[in-house]
């Protein structure tokens, strides 16, 4: 399964990495989810290890997200365009700025709208590609106050069943 090699491209700061210590969990071809385990990039005071589900047809990553005591910071879910080639086995998610974070009281907060902005103004990305987050924004927006991100966070929440019973 880890034949696959898998990049995360950002605008701000202009930056292409290879998540080459994500563990691929599942790879679902069909529904084109994918399902990774990873621990943080960087060493960060708030957030040290988290599961990933890339939902790559409706264009967002759902990730739960834990501190160093295990305790479920928030979930994070990022806007992304998804890109794989297939000669290389390789995914590339970009990062389409806009993110929505789901706190364990059920509080919701949308930031780095002002990166959209920004990215604009500067000519990193044109208007199409950020017209695409924002309606990617609003369809996972809906969902959320839909009542209804189980549909997307029961992904996560199986594999975690799974591996502890």
């Amino acid at each position: 399964m880890n034949d696959y090699k898998l990049f995360r491209k950002r605008f701000i700061p202009d930056e292409i990495v290879e998540l080459k210590d994500d563990i691929i969990i599942s790879l679902d071809k069909e529904k084109n989810i994918l399902l990774t385990k990873w621990k943080v990039l960087k060493p960060r005071s708030d957030i040290d290890t988290g599961i990933s589900a890339y939902f790559m047809d409706e264009g967002f990553k759902i990730s739960k997200e834990y501190n160093k005591e295990n305790e479920l910071v928030y979930w994070y879910c990022d806007i992304i365009d998804t890109d794989y080639d297939e000669n290389t086995k390789s995914y590339i998610f970009t990062d389409l700025l806009a993110d929505v974070l789901i706190y364990p009281d059920n509080s919701v907060k949308v930031v780095d709208l002002d990166e959209i902005g920004t990215a604009l103004e500067t000519g990193l990305c044109d208007s199409c590609l950020m017209s695409k987050s924002l309606k990617i924004t609003s369809k996972l927006l809906d969902i959320i106050y839909s009542g209804n991100f189980d549909s997307l966070s029961h992904y996560i929440n199986d594999y975690e069943k799974q591996v502890t019973n």
